[in-house]
């Protein structure tokens, strides 16, 4: 009996030596691991980044932009957009002419130059024209084409309805791929416009400009709207008529019948008598 409880705590120490063991061993394995992670990490090449200028809080259209409404914030460099600030006192170089908000933004959202005035510029239509280009504004109607469809931003085909010199009535393509920047003289692209404009302003260069005036001048001007992804262009020869629409041919044009004459004296006069053909 003496021996059997002698061989049991025999077994139980063995096995308690061989748990120890196994911690031990599990102990030192994580610690290996670990070791050789933070060997690792200490390899890598840290990310680049260079300070950017970022909002705080929600901008919205027309909104003055004041130093409480950005931060500073480290962006990778390999990912920065163009256009950004990374200078507050270039962004605000004097905070009694501040910069207006030309598009909403949202907080963590880098600031851009191309969504911002420049200081001091009110939020409106010549501060967002592309250089080299003029603002034309469209009579528009439920007639014209799209009517509440629009928005700023979208591009659109602009057509002309009008008198033709022979064919009557005709429809004619004056311009393609035309930015509107403006429904009822606002530039502000979140706003949620209702109904049908009264007009529409458009980005175009200036011959494009005098095309267009004259076309509102002369007759009706109509608009078609271009899809966000298009990229295609329309061609740049498109007019169609009354007739071409129903597939009207022109007749041939009938010939006059052949008339022969001779000339004949009465007394001082010469006279032509028309006589039978021969031929």
């Amino acid at each position: 009996m003496r021996a059997l409880q002698i061989g049991i705590l025999g077994i139980g120490l063995g096995l308690a030596g061989f748990g120890v063991y196994m911690a031990q061993n599990y102990v030192s394995q994580t610690q290996a691991a670990i070791a050789a992670a933070q060997a690792r990490g200490a390899d890598q090449v840290a990310i680049q980044t260079v300070p950017v200028l970022v909002a705080t809080r929600p901008l919205r259209y027309g909104e003055p932009i004041g130093a409480d409404a950005v931060q500073v914030v480290d962006w990778p460099a390999a990912a920065v957009p163009q256009g950004v600030f990374q200078d507050i006192n270039v962004l605000i170089p004097d905070p009694n002419r501040p910069r207006i908000a030309l598009r909403a933004m949202e907080p963590m959202e880098p600031l851009l130059d191309l969504k911002v005035s420049d200081p001091g510029q009110p939020a409106g239509i010549a501060a967002i024209l592309t250089p080299g280009m003029r603002a034309f504004t469209i009579r528009v109607d439920q007639n014209s084409g799209i009517s509440g469809t629009l928005r700023p931003s979208n591009t659109v085909d602009i057509y002309w309805t009008g008198r033709g010199a022979e064919s009557g009535e005709v429809t004619r393509l004056l311009s393609s791929g035309v930015r509107i920047i403006a429904l009822d003289e606002n530039a502000d692209q979140d706003r949620n416009f209702q109904g049908v404009p009264r007009s529409i302003t458009v980005e175009a260069e200036p011959e494009t400009v005098a095309t267009l005036a004259q076309g509102q001048s002369t007759g009706r001007l109509s608009l078609s709207l271009v899809g966000l992804d298009d990229t295609s262009s329309a061609p740049s020869q498109i007019q169609v008529d009354g007739r071409s629409l129903l597939g009207i041919e022109d007749a041939p044009a009938l010939q006059a019948p052949e008339r022969c004459t001779v000339r004949t004296r009465r007394g001082s006069e010469v006279v032509m008598i028309e006589i039978p053909c021969t031929n």
